[in-house]
């Protein structure tokens, strides 16, 4: 069938490509319009919950909200002068009705704004909450922030949420601009050394800045139906020109070598697409359904990472037969031009290096395959201690604002700063926190929290006086308001109408450690019976909740990526073993990869030729990087063991058959994986330690599935299992068959040849 529509694309070549320069003109058009990207998101959890009733019954700061630090260039926050100059400096925002609410320490009692002040009184902290949603408040804050202008002596440095996700979206921007303008000219220099030829290196690269450009384009339309993030952008450039670009290496190397063997371009094209383009409709799949692993993270940012994935891949498949394939039509042996590199033409004799290389595997199978085996379980086994917790601010480099507001907030503000672990108990309609009953169970709960191990302090409606046990506080809030003024003053941090009651737990330690963790595990088994609802939040607890959401729902994905691509893979091999090793060898790549992330990332070593601040794996990059890699390391797999195919049927030999496929593919795979090396490599230049993990975690996996899962394990494991590789249960063969779904053959099948130079049979 591929035969027959490579004929058709040479016909009809001229209209293909004025096709293509439709789309390019339109997703051009669409790019140039843009679209509205979303925040990362996750379904509401527990610790959502709360901080939605802290936002809404106490006003506390939520989601849409932004931290202004003003800090006196001149004298201290106490000054007349700089007091007067902040707010004209504010005025604007305080006037705005898209403003909900605007807390300064100014109008604060002294003991409740006392936290708002920096140590040395030269820096306060203004928190700003924006009417509507993530999204709408984020447009807003965007106008909010234009229309301040500093009055002289104040400085004023945004952060929280809104500025964190605004930073975040402007970094990744660069980051994917800085990307694409390094991975492209490496992947050409890489095509020029493989081609040596400047027409045939430039159409990979064509093909993959159209998949690219159109990719990008539809993630804008799809923008506009569901939440979309930037992480999205970045996937569609980081996968999208990776495969486009290997799947036209594939077939622009088949088509030269189709010429070579001395076919007119009609023909040559013809058997291209029959067997190359089989391989890249089928890799296509593969790295699509790895990255529609992702869609079973329904209601989070990463389903429109494995949407923007799956669109990208589709149509890096589409272009490289249709649109590369009308270029070659018009080249034809022309696609030789240009030669500035003599290159060595792959051979299929006895003396080829690949060949060599194979045989000398396959004559010491278990020789090589035990030590190989044993250093992939090695770079792994950092794995097994990885430790997660949510992206946050800190995934910014130190130089981007709202990491320094961070960092300031941090250093200035330490009682403002600490980790706090919390928890909101909503009481009963018609029921008071005052009441002398729930008083005395509140402050007996608060001494359960306060023996948590790791809790430093309990701030509560009844910590205010360490001097007052739990009948002093009930006889304290049974007075008159007019004989309470200042506790009732300070209670209403923890407070709220009654009903509505807070206990922050302050942590030793940061947010993401073992200590912080263990204590959300503990305020949640100690909450209080029949007090009302009870939620623990906190940025510990989004931890917590992340991470186990993430967990539960990856074996479903997993499983679905392995079954699917097995399958995939049996409909183009016919064999049950062949799958099946190929997707414990995925695992074997991938664990080394995710043993090396572990290593470099959350070890901190590498950070000063990275530039990165060691810190915890986001929990979402194991998920990314498992979906992104394990297709994409199908296109080494499918491209050998289709060559391998190929050389079997004809021969029936099997060790023939892996000896001549690694010759005439592993020079192939080699060039293909250095390409990809070279383009994800190049994200690990970006700001964001995010992206730059993603980088260098899928770089890593393609340059070791590329090298010693391919050219040492795949033939030790094809020798010592020989004809079983090509195996079927007679029933599958018999559906295989009968549903034609065989290896294309473009030779008339020749009598099995004897090999001389393989190795004896076991």
């Amino acid at each position: 069938m591929l035969a027959l529509w490579g004929r058709s694309i040479h016909r009809y070549r001229a209209l293909v490509l004025v096709l293509s320069a439709i789309v390019l003109a339109l997703s051009v058009v669409v790019l140039a319009r843009g679209g509205v990207m979303a925040p990362a998101n996750f379904p509401t959890t527990e610790a959502d919950r709360g901080q939605a009733v802290l936002e809404r019954d106490l006003g506390r700061p939520g989601p849409s909200s932004f931290i202004v630090i003003a800090r006196a260039t001149r004298g201290t926050i106490d000054d007349e002068a700089f007091r007067s100059a902040l707010d004209r400096t504010l005025a604007p925002m305080r006037a705005d009705r898209r403003i909900t609410q605007m807390v300064v320490p100014y109008d604060l009692p002294p003991t409740v704004s006392a936290v708002l002040r920096s140590r040395d009184s030269r820096a306060l902290v203004v928190q700003c909450s924006v009417r509507g949603d993530i999204r709408e408040a984020q447009r807003s804050y965007r106008e909010l922030r234009a229309r301040v202008r500093p009055e002289p002596g104040v400085e004023l440095t945004y952060t929280g949420n809104l500025p964190y996700k605004e930073d975040l979206d402007r970094t990744l921007e660069r980051d994917l601009l800085k990307g694409e303008l390094v991975s492209a000219p490496l992947a050409l220099i890489v095509l020029l050394l493989v081609f040596g030829s400047v027409a045939a290196a430039s159409l990979p690269v064509g093909v993959g800045g159209l998949a690219v450009v159109a990719g990008m384009a539809g993630v804008f339309l799809t923008s506009r139906s569901m939440d979309v993030t930037q992480y999205s952008l970045n996937v569609t450039s980081l996968v999208g020109l990776g495969v486009a670009i290997d799947y036209a290496l594939f077939i622009v190397n088949r088509f030269r070598d189709e010429l070579a063997a001395g076919h007119e371009t009609n023909e040559a094209l013809a058997r291209t697409l029959a067997t190359a383009g089989r391989a890249v409709a089928f890799s296509g799949v593969a790295v699509a359904i790895g990255m529609s692993g992702l869609l079973f993270y329904r209601g989070t940012f990463l389903a429109s990472m494995g949407v923007a994935g799956a669109l990208v891949v589709g149509l890096a498949v589409l272009f490289a037969l249709t649109f590369l394939p009308a270029l070659l039509s018009c080249l034809g042996p022309r696609v030789n031009a240009w030669q500035i590199v003599k290159t060595r033409k792959d051979s299929s004799d006895a003396g080829g290096f690949w060949r060599r290389i194979a045989n000398w595997v396959m004559r010491q199978p278990l020789t090589v395959l035990v030590p190989t085996l044993a250093l992939t379980f090695l770079a792994g086994a950092p794995f097994l201690r990885m430790r997660m917790a949510a992206a946050s601010v800190t995934v910014l480099p130190a130089h981007v604002e709202a990491r320094r507001g961070y960092d300031t907030l941090q250093r200035d503000f330490g009682d403002l700063a600490a980790n706090r672990v919390t928890a909101v108990i909503r009481l009963p309609e018609g029921q008071s926190a005052l009441d002398p009953d729930r008083v005395r169970a509140m402050h007996a709960y608060s001494r359960r929290l306060a023996a948590i191990p790791g809790v430093r302090r309990v701030e509560s409606y009844v910590d205010l006086d360490p001097s007052l046990d739990a009948d002093g506080y009930v006889n304290v809030y049974g007075l008159p308001d007019v004989f309470r003024p200042t506790l009732l003053e300070d209670a209403r941090k923890y407070i709220s109408t009654d009903r509505v009651i807070t206990f922050s737990a302050i942590t030793n330690g940061d947010s993401h450690s073992d200590t912080a963790r263990s204590i959300v595990h503990a305020m949640r088994a100690a909450r209080p019976t029949g007090q009302g609802e009870v939620f623990v939040t906190g940025p510990t607890a989004v931890d917590v909740d992340t991470t186990a959401y993430v967990l539960a729902k990856s074996p479903a994905a997993i499983t679905f990526v392995m079954v699917m691509t097995a399958l995939v893979l049996f409909v183009l091999l016919g064999s049950v073993i062949l799958p099946i090793k190929a997707v414990l060898m995925n695992l074997l790549s991938l664990s080394a990869s995710f043993g090396a992330l572990v290593w470099i990332f959350e070890d901190g070593h590498l950070r000063n030729i990275l530039h990165f601040e060691p810190q915890p794996v986001e929990p979402v990059l194991p998920v990314v990087l498992f979906c992104a890699v394990f297709g994409l390391s199908m296109d080494y797999e499918v491209l050998m063991l289709t060559r391998m195919q190929e050389e079997y049927l004809r021969t029936r030999d099997n060790t023939r058959a892996v000896a001549e496929g690694l010759e005439r593919s592993a020079r192939l795979v080699t060039s293909a994986a250095a390409i990809m090396v070279a383009v994800f490599s190049a994200f690990a230049l970006a700001d964001v330690v995010i992206l730059k993990a993603v980088g260098v975690g899928m770089a890593l996996a393609v340059a070791l599935d590329a090298t010693i899962v391919r050219i040492l394990i795949v033939p030790a494991t094809m020798r010592l299992f020989g004809d079983l590789n090509w195996w079927a249960p007679a029933p599958l063969t018999k559906l295989y068959h009968a549903l034609k779904l065989g290896h294309a053959e473009v030779d008339e099948p020749a009598a099995p040849a004897a090999n001389d130079a393989a190795p004896d049979e076991p």
